[in-house]
């Protein structure tokens, strides 16, 4: 069995656009693009640009997804990410990595730790033990938790560093949804008002072809559309622990409760907008080791922000 992560195949099925008529395209006045993003597919639908225009715009912002997966990646042995994860310390790091590490402090906070980069050591864990058949015991699960803690992460322009052994980052609950910002921010400065972009989360400005708001689907983890939402200048992501299963019995989710190590079973699937796709993403991420009240709460702190569907 492979326990590669990937939870964004589920995303792609969750976060489905509606699509402009194949007549918009084919007329010049629209630009359809489908590519990968930390290894999940991905898509932009751009109106008012031609062909020409729009295979331009898609070299650059492929060659921009790159880099920011060079940065980002788990699985890219050269990544920043990876190097930090090896080293413990990262000299001289990105500002990109700088500016998402900040959300991540700011989402651990309203979160009460619900949401927590450094649970990595505890995804780890379950992996390893899930390839042998079984699952962690309570003293390997114990010794797993202690390298687990934001507060014991250090970064600045300098250096990012781990002050306990062990410790780990995944930026996966939270580096699609800024990559997927970055890109949006991208378009917008070649001009382009309407588009609506799913780089593992979707984010949308302005409007559709007709006029009309951008709309998404949101779908189980079996594929039905269970709701569908107007987005205009608003994002959107969706978690689901059992969007990818660790073990053959799909048992084992791939989200877990940092605080406690684990695995998040109270929801099946959540869904979260707001302005931004980073905010969304890290928040739907959080959300699946949190209770009603527990959510209610953050909500109330980060008003912006706005649960589409919890199942």
């Amino acid at each position: 069995m492979s326990t590669s992560f990937n939870r964004r195949r589920f995303l792609q099925i969750a976060a489905a656009a509606t699509l402009m008529p194949e007549t918009a395209f084919a007329a010049g006045k629209a630009f359809r693009w489908h590519g990968t993003s930390l290894g999940a597919r991905s898509s932009m639908f751009l109106v008012g640009v031609d062909q020409i225009r729009g295979r331009e715009i898609a070299v650059r912002v492929q060659a921009e997804i790159d880099r920011l997966e060079s940065i980002f990646s788990l699985y890219r042995a050269d990544s920043a990410v990876r190097t930090l994860n090896e080293r413990g310390r990262l000299e001289h790091p990105p500002s990109e990595l700088l500016e998402v590490l900040s959300l991540c402090g700011a989402l651990a906070a309203i979160t009460d730790g619900a949401f927590d980069p450094t649970v990595q050591p505890v995804w780890r864990l379950y992996s390893e033990c899930m390839r042998r058949g079984r699952e962690p015991s309570f003293a390997e699960l114990a010794q797993a938790c202690r390298s687990v803690g934001w507060s014991n992460v250090a970064y600045g322009p300098d250096e990012i560093g781990f002050e306990q052994p062990g410790m780990a980052i995944t930026l996966n609950g939270i580096a699609q949804g800024y990559i997927t910002d970055r890109i949006a921010e991208m378009l917008r400065a070649e001009g382009l008002s309407n588009l609506l972009i799913d780089m593992g989360e979707i984010a949308a400005a302005g409007e559709h072809g007709d006029g009309s708001p951008w709309q998404a689907g949101i779908a189980d983890t079996k594929g039905r559309i269970v709701r569908r939402i107007q987005l205009r200048n608003r994002a959107l992501a969706t978690s689901a622990p059992s969007g990818t299963v660790l073990d053959p019995a799909g048992r084992v989710g791939h989200i877990f409760d940092p605080r406690t190590g684990i695995v998040a079973k109270r929801w099946n699937l959540i869904s979260v907008s707001a302005p931004t796709a980073a905010i969304a993403d890290g928040l739907s991420t959080g959300f699946c080791a949190l209770s009603r009240p527990e959510i209610g709460a953050v909500l109330e702190s980060y008003v912006q922000a706005k649960v589409e569907t919890i199942i």
